[in-house]
């Protein structure tokens, strides 16, 4: 299996146990969400909220 690299390959985690899904961005940013449309918007938001 290859990974994906590139300058904008985002990845998306879902967090065992959970039902939260983390989100990384490109740009090294984090962030856990309950709500998948939330977590694109934020990903496809890109620089706005984004602190790596």
């Amino acid at each position: 299996m290859n990974a994906l690299t590139g300058n904008r390959v985002f990845r998306i985690h879902w967090v065992l146990g959970t039902d939260r899904l983390r989100a990384v961005c490109h740009c090294s940013a984090e962030r856990e969400f309950d709500d998948p449309v939330e977590l694109w918007e934020w990903l496809l938001d890109h620089p706005v909220g984004h602190t790596p």
